[in-house]
């Protein structure tokens, strides 16, 4: 058996053996309780002093999936609707290339869709045309940070600037819809740009 590490700490065959040990003592708990009792036996702490549970957790599930011990089985399924998200319905649009100057195409209103009756039609693009959404949500983020290095004269003839500016504007939640963590699968480098 190779050597198994888990977040910097070398984990010996006295360990896994005590691990397995554990488990037989208390053969009703969850995994949740066992990673606890593990914890407090090894005084496996944060720097804030609380208990180190999710990372001893991940720990039984590298020595499960090696081999090593056989955890009880899940107790507990936390209900997440995000992740049983039902796809959204695709929405027939017109799909003829619009050609020519941003300017020639006037008037444009840029509008929150979050909550909304359009908000339907935004998540059944996304789910349908990812890539170009993305290059056109790219695009937004390039107009915003152009916006600000106009706005502030701190940020004037500073790209990098404007980029660490439209970072720390992300983490403001809910100023734009594409922001959301939801949409960021692609993580777009906005440093780039």
């Amino acid at each position: 058996m190779g050597q198994l590490r888990s977040r910097g700490r070398e984990i010996s065959q006295e360990d896994i053996l005590y691990v397995g040990a554990l488990i037989e003592r208390y053969p009703g708990e969850s995994r949740r309780k066992l990673s606890i009792r593990l914890c407090e036996a090894w005084q496996w702490r944060q720097a804030n002093g609380g208990l180190r549970d999710m990372v001893c957790r991940g720990l039984l599930l590298m020595l499960e999936r090696a081999g090593q011990i056989t955890l009880p089985p899940v107790s507990y399924v936390r209900h997440n609707p995000l992740s049983r998200r039902a796809r959204p319905q695709p929405v027939l649009i017109d799909t003829h290339s619009i050609e020519g100057r941003l300017c020639n195409l006037q008037p444009l209103e840029v509008e929150q869709v979050r909550r909304t009756a359009q908000e339907r039609l935004f998540n059944s693009l996304m789910e349908q045309h990812r890539s170009a959404m993305l290059r056109l949500l790219q695009q937004i983020d390039l107009k915003l940070k152009q916006w600000a290095r106009r706005k502030y004269k701190t940020l004037t003839r500073h790209k990098r600037r404007s980029a660490r500016w439209l970072r720390r504007m992300k983490n403001t939640p809910g100023l734009f819809f594409h922001w959301s963590s939801r949409w960021e699968l692609g993580r777009v480098h906005t440093n780039d740009i």
